[in-house]
């Protein structure tokens, strides 16, 4: 789909607004080297033409915008709304984000911003933002939360997805295996991290479209009982296990945690990339629910996402509340720590991933990108340009340090645990 055929028409700028909007940017950017030129609707480029990445105002609206009300969320939705493009490498666009985000502006050149911006012309709102925007009132970690990231559609994640379906971060040997190998190898990583052996009854909360229950069940002979509040992931998940005959293994079925009998019935406990949607407050009622649902000897992996200030409230987290995850919100890697052991958790093994999510993520974005059209007809241009946004920024901030990804090993606090002196086993 073309982009002329879902925006509204862009009402002309005359010769005066073109030179008006040209100071103003060449006044923003002044003092930036970084890797992304601007491109104005007339032509007119500030930096490189050889740089691997450009931004591409289609009208001066949101150069206005941008001034005005300082806020970078606003331009994002302007790529939403498709007045801003983004062309070539769009992970260094993240460059120039920052770059606004810290530059610091004097009185006086405040007032220059302004007085150019008051000048340009404003346009109709697209609206195209709001069309894709989550609920304001979606609960943490509800169905209705779950449903507007995950439910999507399983035809558009298999689009750029491994064939496993696997939505968390791959285990890479070396950053050139290929994504649907380094998926594998994480499944594997974390089974041996669990010690799983046969007969063991494993626990899997959000398990997604069901590869690491399959994986689990097939590979290391234990019963699986996978839980997700996703409809889509829970009819594909349990599709998968009937076509490969595990219906006596691995169980799956639409349930939330909380809903779980405050019974010891499991083993081994695990939850991968479901850990962002508990939110802070809500930690003593995850990990003590998975306390009692441990049995002594146990373990429990915990993979989830952290970020090193707590969620704040930036453009950034602003947008992924908005258009990505309602109820996502991620804490700091000791917040997580300490809530684990006031649930009467011992640490066993800390191990951090981040440039593993970078790798995974730049797969993801450019298998999306390659599916472009595909994409687009399945979901439309928006929600297609969400998840652009969403993956490319991720694996700008997984690569700068301020996201990271833990797998947190633990089990119930003054017993023997069944980890053994040394890590071998897990690199066998």
């Amino acid at each position: 789909m073309n982009r002329a055929d879902w925006i509204h028409p862009l009402r002309k700028v005359g010769v005066e607004g073109e030179a008006v909007a040209l100071r103003l940017m060449r006044a923003i950017l002044e003092g930036y080297r970084g890797p992304v030129a601007v491109r104005l609707w007339n032509g007119e480029r500030l930096g490189s033409r050889s740089a691997p990445a450009t931004l591409v105002f289609h009208h001066p609206a949101p150069l206005r915008e941008l001034v005005l009300h300082g806020d970078l969320l606003r331009l994002a939705e302007c790529y939403l709304n498709g007045l801003v493009d983004a062309e070539g490498d769009m992970e260094q666009l993240f460059d120039l984000v920052d770059y606004l985000a810290q530059r610091s502006w004097s009185w006086r050149e405040r007032l220059r911003l302004l007085h150019l911006a008051l000048q340009l012309p404003t346009e109709p709102d697209a609206g195209r933002h709001r069309e894709v925007a989550a609920h304001e009132r979606l609960r943490a970690n509800s169905r209705e939360a779950i449903a507007h990231h995950y439910d999507v559609g399983n035809d558009f994640y298999r689009l750029w997805l491994d064939p496993e379906m696997v939505y968390s971060c791959a285990y890479f040997a070396s950053e050139d295996q290929p994504l649907d190998e380094a998926q594998r190898d994480k499944l594997d990583y974390i089974c041996r991290k669990l010690r799983l052996r046969p007969g063991m009854r494993l626990l899997d909360i959000g398990c997604g479209w069901g590869a690491l229950a399959i994986h689990a069940a097939r590979r290391y002979g234990v019963v699986v009982d996978g839980i997700t509040l996703s409809e889509q992931q829970c009819a594909h998940a349990q599709e998968r296990v009937r076509r490969e005959g595990l219906q006596d293994r691995v169980h799956i079925a639409l349930r939330d945690y909380r809903d779980l009998p405050d019974a010891p019935a499991y083993d081994r406990i695990v939850s991968v990339g479901m850990f962002e949607h508990i939110g802070v407050k809500n930690f003593p009622v995850y990990f003590g629910k998975v306390r009692r649902l441990l049995r002594e000897g146990g373990l429990f992996l915990n993979h989830g996402i952290t970020n090193d200030t707590g969620w704040q409230d930036t453009p950034v987290s602003r947008f992924i509340n908005r258009y990505v995850f309602p109820d996502g919100e991620l804490a700091r890697i000791s917040t997580v720590q300490e809530a684990m052991e006031d649930a009467g958790f011992e640490i066993l093994d800390v191990e951090s991933l981040r440039p593993h999510y970078r790798l995974t993520l730049r797969h993801w974005v450019r298998n999306l990108e390659a599916a472009r059209e595909a994409a687009v007809a399945l979901v439309g241009e928006p929600v297609y340009r969400v998840w652009r946004l969403y993956m490319a920024g991720s694996a700008w901030y997984f690569g700068q340090g301020s996201l990271n990804v833990y797998q947190v090993l633990a089990g119930p606090l003054y017993q023997r645990q069944p980890v053994g002196l040394r890590r071998d086993a897990l690199y066998r």
